[in-house]
């Protein structure tokens, strides 16, 4: 079956004999043709159907071959045009070529090579349409700070950002790691009355309980050794502005009461100060643990988070918004060829066809970096299965079992992360903690292990 049956293509030439010849021989194949002796009847009919492919000989009794194909690129930019020629107009069918045309061919013509370029060529057009309708996407997405997505559940979320950018309200993100919470941050501030003022972020888990009351309240000169200066804290250089409070699940509950006081008082004190300053900030926080379960074992005051929780946004993990891969595969795409000075010309549907059936444990940053080492390491400008790592292209050995000398390292591995798991009641993110491992790791090696199907659900 011609997978491209059903495209439109016109044929040009002066001879009607070719015409009735080609057009004959490629209805037979499936595609809708018309075919025209005239070049003038050949634009009106172009003008009328867009058609995929173009057909026309270089010399026309009304009309220079050349000449007619700069016409009909202005007309249907995204057609291919196939030019053909005898011997005498060679040069005009290379001059052609050169000029924009997909490809000439001799008279007298060959089917068999005729319809072999006319399947390059659709496949040229396909690929070509499918990146423009990526990049007007992607230019859409620009709206929203790079956060890419047309699924259902992005677009609610574009819709969310709209609506409370507008209010200054606090913002409470849920979401797993790498899917963007910091993003979506960025993005309310840069549509909120707030945006010509400073957004600071700061991860609440990144430092201990002094630490953090130092980087977010700051402290003046001598409140401690080695306090030489004073230090403006991160709500003071923030004012006017918005804070972003990554991880806040990880805040030590003592810095919780203080920041508690702080929302409710709207006035903050460095360390060692006596003076009041006045707070005017909108909080945006975020976390990628379960909330209400922390708050049910007491590790997150129910205060605290009424405070900062005037409005939810729930980011979905990219296993939820499959759709939206190819988007962000191209978007990617784009970047690291930026940034590494690579030539990626094309991108296989063996390529995309397993990232669209894999569950990213580590979502859109995990996407991201699948995507540079693809780029890197790739030689011929062409992404393949090849270039996707052993686990997702489904190359990978498991080297799990015992073998007939015994037990191996990876078997002992095996059992050993398999009793953590079990012990944390098959909680990944605990696992990967006491492990030590990130999150993304332990999901490759219980993939590996077989403990997880493809769907990343324990088996």
């Amino acid at each position: 079956m011609n997978e491209f049956a059903g495209s439109n293509i016109v044929i040009i030439d002066d001879e009607p004999i070719t015409v009735q010849r080609l057009t004959y021989a490629l209805k037979k194949e499936g595609y809708l043709v018309e075919g025209f002796v005239s070049a003038k009847d050949a634009l009106n009919a172009i003008a009328a159907s867009r058609p995929h492919i173009i057909i026309t000989d270089v010399r026309l009794q009304d009309a220079d071959g050349v000449e007619l194909m700069q016409r009909i690129k202005t007309m249907a930019p995204e057609a291919a045009i196939i030019v053909i020629t005898g011997y005498a107009s060679l040069e005009q069918a290379v001059e052609a070529t050169k000029k924009g045309a997909f490809h000439y061919l001799a008279k007298p013509l060959q089917l068999e090579q005729l319809r072999s370029v006319i399947k390059e060529a659709l496949e040229h057009v396909r690929e070509n349409l499918r990146k423009d309708k990526l990049e007007q996407q992607l230019r859409k997405a620009n709206a929203y700070g790079g956060i890419i997505g047309t699924s259902p559940a992005m677009r609610q979320i574009f819709k969310t950002i709209e609506q409370v950018a507008a209010v200054d309200c606090n913002v409470f993100i849920q979401g797993e790691s790498g899917t963007g919470k910091e993003l979506v941050a960025k993005a309310i501030h840069a549509k909120s009355p707030r945006v010509q003022n400073p957004f600071v972020s700061f991860n609440c888990g990144a430092f201990s309980e002094d630490l953090v009351t130092n980087e977010l309240f700051g402290h003046e000169k001598e409140a401690f050794t080695g306090a030489v200066t004073t230090k403006l804290g991160l709500l003071e250089t923030a004012n006017g502005g918005t804070v972003f409070l990554d991880e806040v699940g990880e805040m030590p509950l003592s810095m919780q009461v203080k920041l508690l006081r702080v929302l409710q008082e709207r006035v903050f004190y460095r360390v060692g100060g006596v003076r009041p300053i006045e707070l005017d900030v909108r909080l945006i926080s975020a976390t990628n643990r379960d909330i209400s379960s922390l708050i049910e074992n007491g590790e997150f005051r129910k205060d605290l988070f009424y405070r900062l929780n005037v409005v939810t946004i729930e980011i979905p993990p990219l296993r939820e918004r499959t759709e939206d891969i190819p988007l962000l595969v191209n978007h990617f795409i784009e970047k690291a060829t930026q940034k590494f000075g690579r030539n990626i010309k094309k991108i296989t549907q063996e390529f995309l066809s397993p990232l669209e059936s894999y569950p990213f444990p580590g979502n859109v940053r995990e996407l991201e970096n699948i995507i540079e080492r693809a780029v890197v390491l790739n030689k011929d400008g062409v992404l393949g299965i090849n270039d996707l790592p052993a686990d997702i292209s489904g190359g990978a050995e498991d080297g799990y079992e015992p073998t007939a000398d015994g037990y191996s390292l990876k078997h002992l591995e095996k059992d050993h992360i398999m009793s953590v798991y079990q012990r944390t009641g098959y909680n990944q993110s605990e696992t990967a903690k006491i492990l030590g491992i990130s999150r993304t790791t332990l999901w490759r090696k219980l993939r590996d292990m077989k403990l997880l199907n493809k769907t990343g659900e324990k088996t």
